[in-house]
This record gives structure tokens, C-alpha cells and sequence, in this order.
């Protein structure tokens, strides 16, 4: 079957019924909340400037970024359980407009680091939610759903750091930070409005034994263990490579902010691409084999990314690396699948915090390889890393 004539085919699919406004609204505030997390790579050099930070420094604000993005999830996801999705999603929406007029405003760097961990709290809010609402929507058709809402989050991830960019470089960054923060409190306002509030939560009291003893029966199989501990070294990986790309394209390949913010931009639009076949691709074909597609090309452009030079090249190895963006779609349907519906909050919140707040630390370990001058040195660090997720990958069921 053509490809794209498949996507289309999900896609239509995904509209019916009047679920259309709601993946939209959705899926454009996680292309907002996670565009502006990206911004953060793009504006490192003018925090440095502004603020004297050290790469290591810099790399610090990155982590707590991260880490207020993973530390949330957990309570975002009893909450979601417990209350209205539609509550934590604008809850998200609206903490992360406060922050950014916090960063804008600081007066020091102490101010920025905090607000900062104020943006990741926000973020944080909104993931588990918006599995759980689109798992109950979409039951049989979640790959694609999420597929398609991550690939619009990487259309904000496209969109929005070299736009952020070129004010910072053309006027101020805190414009440019300053300029989202309407945009944030518009889509709380829509979500609040379009997501529908059925009224009910789990009947279980919150963080009771038993819900315990039953996240836990679910989590302790050996292929959740698998996917938990692939999900951890991925986003290790990922939030290194992200987090100082573009500051790497200007300090060791000599581009420009601007050409080294538009190759980042690049990474980005193609996983809108790869997002939603990799989402249709577990629908159809399962984990395994689904995953094992989208994480071979990024051993070898990681290896290979300290020895090229030139634009095109880096380019075409920026493509190359962008494949493992799939990763996200098919291990967060796979755990919406595997996690029963009246612990799915819950039980997604405890793999994604735990996951999540481990790989955090990736970016001030990959900073201080970098300021020590090994900054080429780190990509073989990552590049090591995906063999190893390569190699638990092939340990999976060929099934789902």
C-alpha cells in the first residue's frame, strides 16, 4: 500500500465522530509547550552572554528544565486519573504562561533557574493527560493518534526556535520568550472549551495500597521493565543531542546561530514525518520491529557527526539522526496499551518521571564533557548509548 495514501487513510479516520476538534486542540497545545521547551537550546548562547554562564552552567538550566518536565508527570498523572484531564491540561497551559514571564523578567540568574524549573512543572502537567484522553477517544486506533500529535509537536519544535531566534538575534530574547506568552493563555482557553469534562475520575482513593500494589503488578513484567529502561536511555540521548546541537554547529563546525538554528529546525520537521508512520507503523506492525526501523539510523549519524563538516552534509546526517524521533510514539502507545485504564495516569506518570528524570541528567554530564574538550567526544558517548538501545530493542517481543 502507498505510504501516504495510508496516512491519509489514518488521518481521516481520526476525524470522525467529532474527535477532530479535540486532537486539534490537543495536539496544538503540546506543539506549543514542547516548541518552547526547544527554544532553550537556541537561546543557550544569549543566556551565556547575558548571564556568563559556563557550557556546564548552561547545561545545568538545560537538566532543570528537563527535570522540572519529568518530576510532574507522576502527579499529573494521578490527577488525571482522580480529576478531569481537561483540568491538568489548561493547568499545564497556564503555570508555563506565568514562568515564561518569570524568565523574562528575572532580575538574575538565580530567577531564570527557577522559573525555569516553573517551565518544566508546566510541561510536565500536560503529557499524561493527553495520553489518557486520547487513549479514551482513540482506543483502537492510539498509535496514530499520538503519532499524529507528536508530529505536531514537532511542527512547534520546527517552528518555533529559529523564529524565537531571529528576534533574540534581531531585537531581545526576552522578546521573543515574551511573545509566546499570549499565545499560551489563548490555547488554555481553548482546550478548557473543547475537551469535553466528563465529570468522572477513578473511584480509588489517591495513592491508596491498592492502587499501589496494582501499578506496581502491572510495571514489574519483564518487557515493561524492557520499555521503561529503552524509554531512560533514549531520553538520555535525546535531551543531550538536543540540548546542545546548536551550540555545537557554532562552537565546533563554524555555522552561523541562524544557519545552526535552522538546522536544528530541520531535525525537527523531519520527525513530523516520522512521527505519524512510526505511530501507524505499531498499529500495524508492533514494537519490536517498528522501533528497531527508527533507531538504527541515528548509531550512525552520531558517530559519524564528529567527522563531517560542511552544510549539506550535516544536513543530511541531521536527517539521518532525526529517525529515532519516532521512539516516542510507539513506547507511549505501547505503554497506553499495556496499562489498564483505571491506573493508565498513574502508572504512565510513574514510567515517564522515573525515565524521564534519570535521562535529565544527560545534559550537564554532556556539558561537562564539553567544557573539558570533549565535545566531539560526547556524540561517541551517545552514538555508544543507541547501540545499547539497539541491543535491549532486539530483546522485546516480536509482538505487542
Amino acid at each position: 500500500m502507498d505510504p501516504l495514501r495510508s496516512i491519509r487513510r489514518s488521518v481521516g479516520a481520526l476525524r470522525g465522530e467529532g474527535r477532530g476538534r479535540i486532537l486539534v486542540a490537543i495536539a496544538s497545545g503540546w506543539g506549543l509547550l514542547v516548541g518552547t521547551r526547544m527554544t532553550y537550546p537556541v537561546l543557550l548562547p544569549y543566556f551565556r552572554e547575558t548571564y556568563g554562564f559556563s557550557l556546564s552552567v548552561a547545561g545545568l538550566l538545560v537538566t532543570i528544565l528537563w527535570l522540572g518536565s519529568a518530576i510532574g508527570q507522576l502527579p499529573g498523572g494521578i490527577l488525571a486519573d482522580r480529576y478531569s484531564e481537561r483540568r491538568v491540561l489548561t493547568a499545564g497551559l497556564g503555570v508555563v504562561a506565568v514562568a515564561l514571564t518569570a524568565v523574562v523578567l528575572a532580575p538574575g540568574p538565580g530567577v531564570v533557574f527557577l522559573a525555569t524549573g516553573l517551565v518544566g512543572i508546566g510541561l510536565s502537567l500536560y503529557p499524561i493527560a493527553r495520553i489518557t484522553v486520547l487513549s479514551s477517544i482513540y482506543a483502537d486506533s492510539v498509535g496514530s493518534a499520538l503519532g499524529v500529535t507528536m508530529a505536531t509537536g514537532d511542527v512547534g519544535q520546527t517552528v518555533l526556535p529559529p523564529a524565537i531566534g531571529i528576534v533574540a538575534a534581531a531585537v531581545a530574547w526576552q522578546l521573543g520568550l515574551g511573545l509566546l506568552v499570549p499565545l499560551f493563555l489563548v490555547l488554555a482557553t481553548v482546550v478548557w472549551v473543547v475537551v469535553p469534562d466528563d465529570g468522572t475520575g477513578s473511584e480509588r482513593e489517591a495513592l491508596s495500597a491498592d492502587l499501589a500494589r496494582d501499578v506496581l503488578g502491572v510495571l514489574r513484567t519483564r518487557t515493561m521493565g524492557l520499555v521503561t529502561v529503552v524509554l531512560f536511555f533514549y531520553i538520555l540521548v535525546w535531551q543531550s543531542f538536543t540540548g546542545f546541537y546548536p551550540t555545537y554547529l557554532v562552537e565546533m563546525k563554524g555555522l552561523s546561530e541562524s544557519v545552526a538554528g535552522g538546522i536544528f529546525a530541520l531535525f525537527f520537521g523531519f520527525g513530523v514525518v516520522v512521527k505519524p508512520i512510526a505511530g501507524t507503523a505499531y498499529d500495524r506492525v508492533g514494537m519490536r520491529r517498528s522501533l528497531l526501523a527508527v533507531l538504527i539510523g541515528p548509531v550512525v549519524g552520531l558517530a559519524a557527526l564528529p567527522f563531517l563538516e560542511g552544510f549539506w552534509p550535516i544536513v543530511a546526517l541531521t536527517a539521518l539522526v532525526s529517525t529515532m524521533l519516532g521512539s516516542g510514539a510507539i513506547t507511549q502507545s505501547y505503554l497506553a496499551d499495556a496499562i489498564p485504564a483505571d491506573i493508565r495516569g498513574t502508572g504512565l506518570g510513574v514510567v515517564r518521571t522515573t525515565a524521564a528524570s534519570l535521562g535529565a541528567l544527560g545534559p550537564v554530564g554532556f556539558g561537562l564533557l564539553a567544557d573539558r574538550g570533549y565535545f566531539d567526544a560526547a556524540y561517541l558517548v551517545l552514538a555508544g548509548l543507541m547501540v545499547l538501545i539497539v541491543a535491549l530493542t532486539t530483546r522485546l517481543p516480536r509482538s505487542s
